[in-house]
């Protein structure tokens, strides 16, 4: 375990590990009865300290288990010498538990314990049930702690693994709602000039033209009065393209009919994503004529709810949207033959969506008519119809 991880309760029990070994090879040093049991001291101290500072050790399974080994033999060496050694058996199982795999640490652990009950009675120690009970409950001591910590550990990061995704989760949500944001509100300040600002120049300049065909051709007034109406439509051809900028992103590269075509791409890559939704087939009826921004925005938006209503709850497998242009008037009709609903139980929608109250809104909003066909099992059929504007007429 790299050193910059741990937290400071973990730093805690580290500096404790090593003041216990620390001390435990003091006290074995101290009560060996001969000078070679105080240089086994020495030379397992020694492998000790190298091993806790080689990153090889934290890093490597391999050098972690070959440092294990060369820790256990010293310890071993000293354990025939002193019978004090047996308690520095307690620091080994945290070290066996911590640096081995469980499948390898758990028979490493009651081999040591073994050992020191073996060495223990190997020095002439009366046998008593302490000196069988105290290195095996030491173990199951450790055992216990370390499996403990790592159940807990692997607990704690699929916690923060999870706490993670919700923190990206939100602010994937947050993104997605100021988008919404910012384009609904670029839709409403697209109506609004074109219903107020645009609509009141248009006016401004018909009645300008009246007024100038109305005055003498020599007089004095004619010409700021043809000023003024040039002056009106500069800025109704301004407004126009303010209107044309705030429209939505799908109309920016296009006209109506191809942002309509591409909603009727494979639901595989459409716009509603993967599944097995149903064929869309797109097709435009008479002479396409030029429509306002808000005309187009609408049935954008509607033909985008409808299609993904018919995706979502129809399980239809064929749907069908046509755009049709007629002398006064244009019209929109979105036909599935999925399981169809009744219409008379539609509730508004609770979830912010575009629904068939939404839809409904945004055609009578133009002065236009909205329908829906429908029976249960017979298939859907939304029908939209906006009144041409003067000027617009195929």
């Amino acid at each position: 375990m790299d050193p910059r991880s741990l937290t400071p309760a973990l730093r805690a029990l580290r500096l404790c590990l090593h003041l216990l070994m620390a001390g435990l090879l003091v006290l074995a040093a101290v009560r060996a009865d001969s000078a070679s049991g105080t240089v086994a001291a020495v030379v397992m101290g020694a492998v000790y300290a190298a091993g806790s500072y080689l990153p090889s050790v934290r890093s490597s399974q391999r050098a972690a288990a070959v440092w294990l080994g060369v820790l256990g033999a010293s310890w071993l060496g000293l354990l025939w010498l002193t019978p004090e050694a047996l308690w520095l058996a307690f620091p080994l199982y945290f070290l066996q538990l911590h640096l081995l795999p469980t499948r390898w640490s758990l028979p490493v652990v009651a081999l040591t314990a073994g050992a020191a009950i073996l060495s223990y009675v190997g020095h002439g120690a009366p046998i008593n049930p302490g000196v069988f009970i105290g290195p095996l409950l030491g173990a199951a001591v450790a055992v216990a702690t370390v499996l403990g910590y790592q159940a807990l550990y692997r607990e704690s990061e699929r916690r923060r693994r999870l706490i993670e995704e919700l923190i990206e989760t939100r602010a994937e949500l947050a993104a997605a709602e100021r988008h919404a944001g910012t384009l609904a509100e670029r839709e409403r300040l697209a109506r609004e000039i074109h219903d107020t600002l645009a609509q009141g120049l248009s006016s401004i300049q018909l009645l300008l033209r009246a007024a100038e065909r109305l005055l003498p051709p020599d007089s004095p007034a004619a010409g700021h009065i043809g000023r003024a109406r040039e002056a009106a439509q500069d800025n109704l051809a301004e407004a126009r393209r303010f209107v044309r900028a705030l429209s939505p992103p799908d109309l920016e590269h296009g006209s109506l009919a191809a942002a309509l075509e591409r909603l009727c791409e494979p639901v595989e890559a459409g716009p509603y994503g993967p599944g097995n939704g149903p064929r869309v087939r797109f097709s435009v009826s008479g002479t396409p004529a030029e429509l306002p921004t808000p005309y187009e925005v609408a049935l954008l938006r509607i033909a985008q709810s409808a299609l993904a209503n018919t995706v979502r709850h129809a399980s239809a497998s064929r749907a069908e949207i046509t755009l049709s242009f007629m002398d006064a008037s244009v019209t929109l009709d979105v036909v599935d033959d999925g399981r169809g609903f009744d219409p008379a139980s539609v509730r508004p929608s609770s979830d912010g969506g575009f629904g068939l109250p939404a839809m409904r809104s945004r055609a009578e909003s133009l002065g236009g008519s909205f329908a829906v066909e429908s029976a249960p099992g017979q298939g859907t059929a939304v029908a939209v119809s906006l009144p041409l504007p003067a000027g617009a007429s195929a």
